[in-house]
């Protein structure tokens, strides 16, 4: 098929091409041979009269024609993708959807168990795939490589639908021996003591370092982690503290030795929200996965 003398078989090449900027590894996530992915990158060239693809030492480079042709393309695919992929009837009972859903690890700890004992395997033959969540919410879901996101309401994209589905506090937990904390925390002993904080990839900032900066808090850090559900660990058996989610908080007493002490400052709660691609608002497959997702919220404790 063809639209204005541009074979429309070759978008897909080009977007692998845009996204992978290299022949050989676009030629194996098409599944056809390097030979014939040349061959297609060499079609686009004389079609769009740009190289497209430039070697800059080791590497392949996209041109300013590429650079402005990459999210066009990666739009076009996903609004056929969205429709093409949609049923007007899903049944999950029979389906063996896979679905992908971006979460931290955080989510993975609380939300996700609650809602795998509502979509247990001899129920729903359905797959998930739960994968890192990504530094940039917008870009995932504009490439197509996510089904949903769970996401603080704070970072998610304006630019797709977005619900929230509950609500977190956050706490301070310190090792239940700790010599110079009680059963109370004042802002100074908050000030004066060494912190564990989570610290997410690529230099962005976590929910409750974004709220403690709002309000002009400094923590003396002396301890960092990728990962929420392992603030813990690195607070029991030292003299450390760590702001944390109040139900990952409760999760960890259940085997570590920590206390649980409210804030001396006011922290906004985190409105954890469910996102998905505005294009696929009407998908019955991810309507009934946001209604599980919902239900499993519901029943958090």
């Amino acid at each position: 098929m063809r639209f204005k003398n541009l074979d429309l078989n070759l978008l897909v090449a080009l977007d692998l091409l845009l996204m992978e900027r290299n022949v050989s590894r676009a030629a194996a996530k098409m599944h056809i041979t390097q030979s014939a992915m040349s061959n297609a990158l060499a079609r686009l060239r004389d079609y769009f009269r740009d190289d497209l693809l430039v070697q800059v030492g080791r590497r392949m480079d996209l041109t300013p024609r590429a650079e402005l042709l990459r999210e066009p393309v990666r739009d076009i695919l996903v609004r056929i993708e969205s429709s093409v992929t949609a049923t007007p009837d899903f049944d999950p009972t029979v389906s063996d959807k896979t679905f992908r859903i971006f979460v931290s690890d955080y989510s993975l700890a609380t939300l996700v168990p609650q809602f795998l004992q509502l979509v247990s395997p001899g129920r729903f033959p359905i797959r998930f795939e739960f994968r890192p969540q990504s530094s940039d919410p917008r870009k995932t879901l504009d490439a197509g490589d996510a089904d949903l996101l769970i996401i603080p309401e704070e970072y998610a994209s304006q630019a797709h639908p977005s619900e929230v589905i509950f609500t977190e506090d956050f706490v301070c937990i310190a090792d239940i021996d700790h010599p110079r904390i009680g059963d109370e925390l004042d802002l100074e002993a908050f000030a004066r003591e060494r912190h564990a904080v989570m610290q997410p990839p690529h230099d962005a900032t976590s929910f409750e370092t974004l709220g403690m900066r709002r309000h002009g808090i400094d923590r003396n850090i002396d301890a960092t982690t990728f990962s929420f559900a392992s603030l813990p660990y690195l607070v029991a058996g030292t003299e450390r503290l760590a702001t944390i989610h109040a139900r990952l908080a409760k999760q960890a007493c259940l085997h570590l030795p920590l206390k649980i002490m409210p804030l001396p400052f006011t922290l906004a709660p985190m409105r954890q929200a469910i996102q998905w691609h505005a294009y696929r608002s009407n998908d019955p497959a991810l309507n009934w996965l946001k209604d599980r997702l919902r239900l499993a919220a519901s029943q958090l404790a």
